[in-house]
């Protein structure tokens, strides 16, 4: 029988165009999916570890409580609390203990979380077997619920995601994009932080510097302000064949992957990859690292794939992509032979459902 209600625990302006993130978007769809099908949805938003505290003290005794994971680990103990009188899922969108900073609070505080729910939801495979081996939460308590796209390309919530008003201080795609050829044209989508790893990126191109290649960097700077700054220092140094996009609209996304041949995604840390199934989705193709979940993201074909943080490989990967008509056109093949086997939002909703209503 489906839960008629369930109190969706989110972190503040989920809904904040500023505020972007790939969890953002993944909590949004499921919100707004479980409503499609009935659900009584009732957010509660969290800006830190008070208010957090505040919504959890507030929980009724036995509601359906679904938690995002980066709101649950703020106050841990408090969350342990509310799971003994009440249906805790947590979904947990990274695994905290898997980033190399993490430091020995974060741990525990991620330990005692899932440790308390009574249901884990992750989104990919990688991720519950990180959990598992961490042994963080056991394998019969956790489902994988991995992110979706709209086939046929470009979701639109997804693309929302990407919405900020103007007046943003970095600058829109330069009309220099157009100047190289279009298999040189790369993208790399996702929030400027050190576990996206756009410095990997950009050490990798100062390696293919007499190549005529251009690559657009899409995403918030505002998460990680200093390392952004040192990103937009050093794409200043390639003479405009780099540009630093900031946070595309709907239309402005779509036109950058359209006049995109290739995604990169050199991340360091990844449960899944939503910006590569978006990529997928769009017919390009991928260069990605190994990171995480990566590997199942890209599976079936259609990506190249290189140790994370190391730039040797990630340039040798591109230059092959610039350089081998045969391995292009085999990788567009293979994209194209994926697109209509990913997973759609609506099956992760589906997922998500049928883990409320056993919970």
């Amino acid at each position: 029988m489906t839960a008629a209600r369930v109190q969706f625990v989110v972190p503040g302006g989920v809904d904040d165009p500023d505020r972007v993130s790939g969890g953002n978007v993944y909590d949004r769809h499921v919100r707004d999916g479980l409503r499609r099908r009935g659900w009584r949805v009732d957010v509660s938003e969290t800006a830190d570890a008070a208010s957090a505290a505040s919504v959890f003290r507030s929980v009724a005794d036995d509601a359906l409580v679904l938690v995002d994971g980066l709101v649950a680990g703020w106050a841990p103990e408090q969350v342990a609390a509310t799971a003994g009188r009440a249906r805790l899922v947590v979904l947990a969108h990274m695994v905290a203990a898997g980033f190399p900073d993490a430091t020995p609070a974060v741990i525990a505080a991620e330990r005692r979380v899932l440790g308390a729910a009574r249901r884990v939801v992750v989104t990919s495979r990688w991720s519950a077997d990180e959990l598992v081996g961490r042994d963080l939460a056991e394998r019969d308590r956790i489902t994988v619920a991995a992110p979706g796209v709209r086939v046929g390309g470009g979701d639109a919530a997804a693309r929302a995601a990407h919405t900020m008003p103007g007046g943003h201080a970095w600058a829109r795609p330069a009309a220099t994009r157009e100047g190289a050829p279009r298999e040189r044209r790369l993208l790399c989508v996702g929030v400027v932080a050190p576990h996206k790893g756009q410095d990997t990126l950009l050490d990798a191109l100062a390696r293919l510097a007499e190549t005529d290649w251009t690559c657009t960097i899409v995403g918030s700077a505002r998460s990680f302000p200093e390392f952004a700054s040192s990103i937009a220092a050093r794409a200043a140094s390639f003479a405009g064949r780099v540009t630093l996009a900031g946070v595309l609209d709907g239309a402005r996304l779509d036109d950058a992957y359209r006049r995109s041949a290739l995604l990169v995604a050199p991340s360091r840390v990844e449960s899944a990859g939503m910006a590569i199934a978006d990529a997928r989705a769009r017919g390009l193709p991928v260069v990605a690292s190994t990171a995480g979940g990566i590997p199942d993201t890209v599976a079936g074909g259609g990506a190249l794939l290189v140790r994370p943080g190391d730039a040797p490989a990630l340039a040798g990967a591109l230059t092959s992509w610039m350089t081998d008509p045969a391995l292009r056109a085999r990788l567009r093949r293979e994209t194209r032979r994926v697109r209509t086997a990913l997973p759609t939002w609506d099956d992760t909703v589906t997922t998500i459902a049928a883990a409320l209503e056993a919970t």
